[in-house]
């Protein structure tokens, strides 16, 4: 397991520094956002995009994922995160998220990363029914999981509070409508802690599905905000145990958006929580 950090912490900052300052603490990785100012990939030029790669290069990074969840670009009124989701009623506009989600995908393909995460379908609208919802969002994903197969890479699906597809669980039964080899879930643990699941025992049971995970800690609420871990109330040591037994190898990618004022210091403390319990669980 490698620890990454996501650059949505890093909105105050050009992209080369910010791959410079994750480097600098010590993480082996970054999430790259597929937003601005990163890497919105409607407007991103060659150049900007080979200046990414350098930065990488420079920095001796490699990308554990494309964050194409947050569309700070678009600037939704009534939230600049969800918005526009998979399951607008108006067609026109849930094709704004489509056509990120297409983007952002051969954006993934295109600079060598392994997947994109992408919104577990939004708000239900008022009056929108939440079995219509699903279907809507089934039948975004589908072509959505084909062109992610033809390009190779994965589609990541992030349960999240308060949007159509809330728990880990509740992934599998869309995951089953799309049954596409591309589609997978994205783990994040603040989430699953804020839906009061048994977090280690949906590991074991998602082994399959789980194709990266985020981290965060959540108070003792469960209300949804992302702390700093060590700083709330997961336990992460039965946690990362839990993601050594299933042999998962891959990427760890810590996500603090909120700390966009001094994301260094939130960046290292996470990394000094976190790297000791993930050596613990490493083959000497």
């Amino acid at each position: 397991m490698r620890l990454a950090f996501s650059t949505n912490a890093y909105m105050k900052y050009p992209f080369d520094e910010a791959a410079a300052r994750i480097s600098a603490i010590g993480y082996d990785g970054l999430e790259l956002m597929a937003d601005v100012p990163h890497a919105w990939p409607a407007g991103l030029l060659p150049g900007t995009k080979r200046g990414i790669r350098e930065a990488m290069e420079r920095n001796h990074l490699r990308f554990s994922n494309v964050n194409a969840f947050m569309m700070n670009a678009v600037n939704d009124h009534r939230q600049p995160y969800w918005y526009p989701s998979f399951i607008e009623p108006d067609l026109g506009y849930r094709r704004v998220r489509i056509d990120h989600t297409q983007r952002s995908l051969e954006l993934c393909a295109e600079l060598g990363a392994p997947h994109i995460t992408t919104e577990p379908g939004g708000p239900l609208a008022p009056g929108q029914n939440r079995s219509d919802a699903i279907t809507l969002f089934v039948e975004a994903l589908k072509p959505l999981a084909e062109h992610a197969d033809r390009l190779r890479v994965g589609l990541l699906i992030e349960p999240e509070p308060g949007l159509l597809i809330e728990t880990t669980e509740e992934y599998l039964e869309v995951a089953d409508r799309v049954n596409s080899p591309s589609i997978g879930l994205n783990f994040d643990v603040g989430h699953a802690y804020c839906m009061s699941e048994d977090i280690p025992a949906q590991i074991r049971k998602l082994a399959p599905h789980i194709q990266h995970f985020h981290f965060e800690d959540i108070a003792a609420t469960r209300v949804h905000h992302h702390l700093v871990p060590g700083s709330g109330a997961i336990d992460f040591a039965p946690i990362i145990t839990a993601i050594h037994e299933i042999g998962y190898n891959r990427w760890l990618t810590v996500e603090l958006y909120p700390f966009i004022d001094d994301p260094d210091a939130a960046a290292r403390r996470a990394f000094e929580v976190l790297k000791p319990l993930v050596v613990k669980t490493q083959p000497s």
